[in-house]
């Protein structure tokens, strides 16, 4: 079950609260001193008040509702989400100026008001009347600052600048946030439960560390994180009944890399780099992506490229089988999506079939991450209402195609690995019907600094590869949507494909 997310802002700690805050120094009276004090504020049911009627001050409100507070709003008027809380009675509205006597019996107060003069009167009131108070980017007048908050509930990570750069603090946050797995709130939640079995169970403290290391490595986690929490609770009821401490067990992840820009990285894959042991990753995975995992980590490339290094799928399966049983977390890094002609199927179903625990961490699959680089949308109402993948990587299976179906018009196709068979496969759907006007986008390095878009007609495609010497990894889209890059595109080069372009020209003749 997801956890409810809690944030409490700085104020009363709450005994038992799980909470990291991570403050600025900004501090002029010296680098050992801070400048804030971080605390942790239950505020279950107690009174709060917040001046302002704007967007601003809901923003506030909602916050505080989520900490669980009673929540007073005072303006002479409220905007549309402040007005619908009032109405379903999620707030109190207290109407008309500013009084003093709003402060009465109130926990903290945040002045949200667009007047300065305003929110210095709320302040200095607030101040007198030893309330905790903060006013909306005015750390001048605020005797505490609002964090920015990453919320796995019971766990809290509160991040301040001290008021001084809240949109740095809101980054950071960002960069944090994206290593910490959603499912470690659920975690935290069943060890809270579950906390004075286990404490019976491990009265020796290194083994209750061993356990709780069990608990966030092993199974349960595991279960967490695929939304299985029941028999993740099971699961830890057998290790609090059993006799021998639990012992983790190694785990596969296959993990798609995307095709290239490691900002495309997904950011369960990025968690998943981090926690690795042992990382096998493909021959296109880029030192970019690589230089995310966790710096101890074994890599190990297990390349597959064509007319260079090859490594046998028996053998890959070998090392995943090695690593696991060892105990060891292992990331299968494949380009793209494993399951887009990646052949992780297959691997999956040899770990299943050896016992090995294991998870799927989706990626950007080549197709739609070239496609939208080279600002080619690949379904558009207009021209194609559908698209199909295929793949050109070897002969065997290049034979198979159903080129009727591949020649029929007003439909996307996406051919993965297509430098090889560019001849061939012109040829094929010319034959079948596929009209030579019908546009190409020819993308290289699909997403990396490097990308070059090709674009042109089917029936000049060999030739136009050939003059620009296009080499793997490229993609092939073709049909009347491959058009929109000439006007679409965004990233990377665009060819010229003129065809008054002596060189060009002359290659085209020479081909015909």
């Amino acid at each position: 079950m997801p956890s409810r997310h809690i944030v409490r802002p700085s104020g009363h700690f709450r005994p038992g609260d799980t909470g990291v805050s991570v403050m600025g120094h900004a501090s002029s009276r010296g680098s050992d001193v801070m400048q804030l004090y971080p605390l942790f504020a239950d505020l279950t049911n107690r009174p709060v008040l917040v001046v302002g009627g704007g967007d601003v001050a809901a923003r506030k409100a909602s916050m505080l509702l989520r900490a669980g507070a009673k929540v007073t709003v005072g303006a002479p008027m409220l905007g549309p989400e402040l007005r619908e809380l009032a109405q379903q009675g999620r707030v109190t509205f207290r109407a008309g100026a500013y009084q003093s006597d709003w402060l009465d019996g109130v926990w903290l107060v945040i002045a949200a008001t667009r007047s300065r003069p305003l929110n210095a009167r709320v302040a200095a009131d607030g101040h007198l009347q030893q309330r905790l108070v903060n006013v909306v980017d005015d750390p001048a007048l605020s005797s505490f600052q609002v964090p920015a908050v990453i919320d796995r509930s019971p766990l809290l990570v509160a991040i301040s600048s001290s008021g001084t750069a809240p949109v740095l603090a809101r980054r950071l946050r960002e960069r944090i946030e994206s290593l910490i797995d959603p499912a470690l709130g659920s975690l935290l939640q069943l060890a809270q439960r579950y906390r004075t079995r286990i404490r019976a169970r491990y009265a020796d403290l290194a083994a209750r560390r061993r356990f709780y290391d069990w608990l966030h490595d092993g199974p349960v986690n595991a279960l967490l994180r695929a939304s299985n929490p029941v028999r993740a609770e099971r699961q830890l009821l057998a290790a609090l009944s059993g006799d021998q401490e639990p012992k983790t067990r190694g785990s596969v992840a296959l993990v798609g890399a995307g095709p290239g820009d490691p900002g495309l990285l997904t950011l369960r894959a990025l968690r998943a780099l981090n926690e690795a042991d042992v990382i096998l990753h493909d021959e296109l995975i880029g030192p970019q992506v690589l230089d995310l995992a966790r710096r101890d980590a074994v890599r190990i490339a297990v390349g597959k490229r064509g007319g260079g290094m090859h490594t046998a799928q028996e053998t890959i399966h070998a090392l995943l089988l090695e690593h696991a049983q060892a105990g060891r977390r292992v990331v299968r890094l494949k380009g793209g999506d494993p399951f887009v002609f990646g052949r992780g199927g297959e691997e999956l179903e040899f770990l299943r079939s050896h016992g090995i625990a294991y998870e799927v961490v989706p990626g950007i699959t080549a197709a739609l991450a070239c496609a939208a680089y080279s600002g080619v949308p690949l379904t558009h109402r207009d021209y194609a209402q559908s698209v199909r993948l295929v793949t050109a990587h070897c002969q065997q299976s290049f034979n198979t195609l159903d080129w009727e179906e591949l020649a029929r018009e007003r439909q996307t196709l996406a051919v993965y690995m297509a430098v090889s068979k560019i001849d061939e496969l012109t040829r094929q759907l010319l034959a079948h019907g596929r009209a030579p006007s019908t546009p190409f986008a020819l993308i290289e390095n699909g997403t990396l600094p490097d990308q070059r878009t090709l674009t042109g007609v089917l029936d000049d495609l060999p030739a136009l590869a050939a003059h620009h010497a296009i080499h793997a990894p490229a993609l092939l889209i073709l049909g009347e949507v491959a058009a929109l890059a000439d006007t679409s595109h965004w990233y990377g080069e665009l060819l010229d494909i003129s065809l008054r372009h002596p060189a060009i020209a002359n290659a085209l003749a020479d081909a015909a």
